[in-house]
């Protein structure tokens, strides 16, 4: 199928945006410590932990390359994860290797609380995560900046994924209402390294990548990490997946005072949106007795395809070892075109065992230009010690999407109504726009007209300015501070707009009983105006929330952290609790019924953490998250869903993943993950049911160069549904992948 294309609405006029942006062009420190490539001795592990008691808020990386424990690596960290007030995970380079994660939502399945849900707009199911029971889709960052395009995203060129959770707005900006996500990528570094893994599994499954890293000079180096994937998905007939990627990189100025970075990104994806089975509309829950490798969609006529261009620079530079000064700029294009068959849409479409096969279709052309400065500085103020992030944020995006008119017709171009398969039989009768809810065929031989809808554009603007303090008030207490102003504005080319300034903030106190712990209590808000997805059109901005204020949350927090067994093993407790105040809800009966700022919704609950080694061969990384969560006001018009759960918010999530070194070339490793029932919908009438599911890898090292490794994803072959849509279907997840592995490195 040609993905039919948007011409582009023009080009930017630069020379405004460069203006708009001139807060500077020198951006901070480049680097955190390289990864250590062997372990280090007692000596210098000492003196390493004596470098953090005499400053604990450095943000110093000290754990191994192939540590599970990570220091926060964020540019705005202001303090070590022992000394932040607010739960944060961090997924390293090492895990997301060691439990074969491929995409973001494989790399977050170690992380309890997080929810990847499902929708029909621009983003019909990835990368849509829910923290703590909100969507935090527009707070996910890469290396500190915002990326709001609704695209699936690969770990490639990942060095790994930091999980703050809880409002965070100060951090973030809009929308970070659950919490938010920072993608740190791979940088070039002073030697010469090359990687190359072969990857070779059932259904098909094929991937290869590498990363080459080389040395130019004393001041350059240069690094290029490359991917092919061609994988059909276990257990789902007809579903595949291929797509392939690109970045190069430039490094000058290495372990000079001024760094520069130069990043290009190209990735293209191909595939098929699996929106998996209908719901039955009397138990809410997927119709009982399908097989669950049944595709409903059509070969001939679902595609998928997505593309992306990104390109970054970044300077640091350090006016002197407590101040610097950094910028980062990024440029993207992205683009995502589908049409997915969605095999039921609640109005009688699923009738005497047969389906409509309706479709729901995007094609979708993102541009964003981003810029921000930070200045990161260290200093003391009458004998009190402060650690600094402040900065300031411009961003730019335009999306024009539009949708596919595709005929459902019978022979005869007679068009069938919902309900109407039962009138006309499944095959070629229906023009296989019908087909059997329990033999459904993909390679059916449909034929039908397909054209472009007229397209929306929409546009956004943000304008932010931050500035995040701990404060050092004696050996046993800190302090930590932030505050961000947000000016938020969006317009659509058919007239809808909205224009928001807000303020967030966060106040967290640390107190140390030891070097290695800590407890504290915070409190943090973030504000979501309308139209805050823009990277998937703008779709949550009609005429009735335009004019809305925005959602306003607060997130109430109280933790422990403590690092044992030589600060090698981290762990982390905390009881919380989310208000969404300011929650947009409908006043006037029907779908374009007027809404206001009046709902109200509550997610507390607890978390507990381990992240690290338990001794040099055993590694662990656990979590479990109870979310209680209630719909507490929802307007005149929906006040039967009051007391309800919030859709997408599981009460209880588990997952363990651990290895152990048997011998020094010999690794087990194994994980289980758990969630319990989630809703779809605000009702509480569309849910799927808990599971449990299973995982384990195998490793041996021939050589220092040569590796090879096993991965069995969900073990025992449960056929679960992962996510479920406010109305129409449930997807399920994949069946059992058993995939090899063999690693080279020089």
């Amino acid at each position: 199928m040609q993905n039919t294309g948007i011409a582009a609405a023009g080009g930017r006029d630069f020379t405004h945006l460069m203006r708009s942006t001139a807060l500077g062009v020198a951006f901070s420190v480049a680097g955190l410590a390289a990864h250590a490539q062997e372990a280090p001795s007692d000596d210098q592990k000492q003196t390493e932990e004596k470098k953090k008691q005499d400053d604990d808020n450095t943000v110093v990386v000290t754990a191994l390359a192939e540590s599970y424990k990570s220091e926060q690596a964020s540019p705005k960290a202001t303090a070590s994860l022992l000394n932040t007030p607010r739960s944060v995970t961090i997924v390293t380079e090492q895990v997301l290797k060691d439990t074969n994660a491929t995409t973001l939502v494989e790399a977050l399945r170690t992380v309890p609380g997080i929810t990847m849900a499902m929708g029909e707009g621009g983003q019909p199911f990835a990368d849509r995560p829910f923290i703590r029971g909100s969507e935090s889709t527009s707070g996910i960052l890469v290396d500190g900046v915002r990326d709001s395009s609704a695209q699936s995203r690969d770990v490639f060129n990942l060095e790994q994924v930091e999980v703050s959770k809880g409002a965070n707005g100060p951090l973030a900006g809009r929308g970070a209402a659950g919490g938010s996500l920072n993608l740190v990528t791979i940088t070039a570094k002073p030697e010469n390294t090359f990687g190359l893994t072969l990857q070779a599994g059932n259904a098909d499954q094929k991937r290869a990548t590498a990363n080459i890293n080389r040395s130019l000079s004393d001041t350059v180096a240069a690094r290029v990490a490359l991917m092919y994937q061609d994988s059909g998905i276990p257990g789902r007939d007809a579903v595949f997946d291929k797509r392939w990627g690109v970045t190069p990189t430039i490094a000058f100025g290495i372990n000079g005072r001024t760094r520069v970075d130069l990043t290009y990104t190209h990735f293209e994806g191909e595939g098929i949106i699996d929106y998996g089975h209908p719901l039955d509309t009397t138990t809410g829950q997927p119709v009982e007795g399908i097989d669950p490798d049944n595709f409903y969609g059509l070969l001939a006529r679902d595609f998928h395809d997505t593309q992306q261009d990104v390109g970054q620079f970044e300077i640091n530079h350090d006016l002197n070892e407590n101040l610097t000064l950094r910028n980062l700029t990024r440029y993207s294009e992205t683009s995502n075109a589908y049409i997915a068959t969605n095999p039921d849409d609640s109005q009688g479409n699923v009738v005497n065992g047969l389906v409509l096969r309706n479709t729901k279709s995007n094609n979708s052309q993102n541009e964003t230009f981003s810029s921000q400065t930070d200045l990161i500085a260290k200093f003391s103020t009458g004998g009190v010690k402060h650690s600094v992030a402040t900065g300031a944020e411009y961003t730019e995006e335009e999306t024009v999407r539009a949708t596919y008119a595709v005929e459902i017709l019978a022979p005869g171009d007679v068009s069938i109504p919902r309900g109407g398969c039962d009138l006309f039989g499944a095959g070629a009768a229906s023009g296989y726009n019908c087909t059997d809810l329990y033999n459904p065929n993909p390679n059916d031989p449909w034929s039908g007209a397909i054209s472009l809808n007229a397209p929306t554009t929409t546009k956004a603007e943000t304008v932010g300015l931050y500035a995040l303090d701990t404060i050092t008030l004696s050996e046993k207490w800190l302090l930590n501070l932030g505050v961000r102003w947000d000016d938020f504005s969006t317009d659509t080319s058919t007239g809808l707009s909205n224009d928001a300034d807000f303020v967030t903030y966060q106040a967290g106190l640390v107190y140390k009983p030891t070097e290695n712990s800590s407890l504290y209590a915070s409190y943090a808000t973030s504000a979501s105006p309308s139209g805050v997805t823009v990277g998937d059109g703008g779709e949550n901005i009609s005429t009735t929330n335009e004019d809305l204020k925005p959602e306003h949350s607060k997130n109430y927090e109280l933790g422990a952290k403590w690092e044992l067994f030589k600060r090698k093993l981290a762990l982390d407790a905390s009881i919380f609790r989310t208000d969404t105040l300011d929650s947009h809800v409908a006043v006037e009966p029907g779908r374009g019924g007027a809404q206001e700022a009046i709902g109200k919704e509550r997610v507390q609950g607890l978390e507990l953490t381990a992240v690290g080694s338990l001794t040099n061969a055993w590694q662990i990384t656990a979590g479990y998250s109870y979310l209680d969560s209630e719909i507490l006001e929802a307007g005149p018009v929906n006040a039967a869903i009051e007391g309800n759960r919030m859709p997408n918010t599981p009460e209880h999530s588990f997952s363990t993943w651990t290895t152990y070194q048997v011998t020094p070339k010999f690794t087990l490793g194994g994980g289980a993950t758990y969630m319990s029932e989630r809703y779809g919908d605000t009702a509480n009438t569309k849910s799927v049911d808990s599971y449990w599911r299973y995982d384990a890898m195998a490793s041996y090292d021939f050589s220092d160069r040569i590796a090879l490794q096993l991965n069995i994803q969900n073990l025992t072959d449960e056929r679960y549904y992962d996510r479920v849509y406010t109305t129409h279907m449930a997807t399920i997840a994949p069946g059992r992948s058993i995939v090899g592995t063999l690693r080279f490195s020089y």
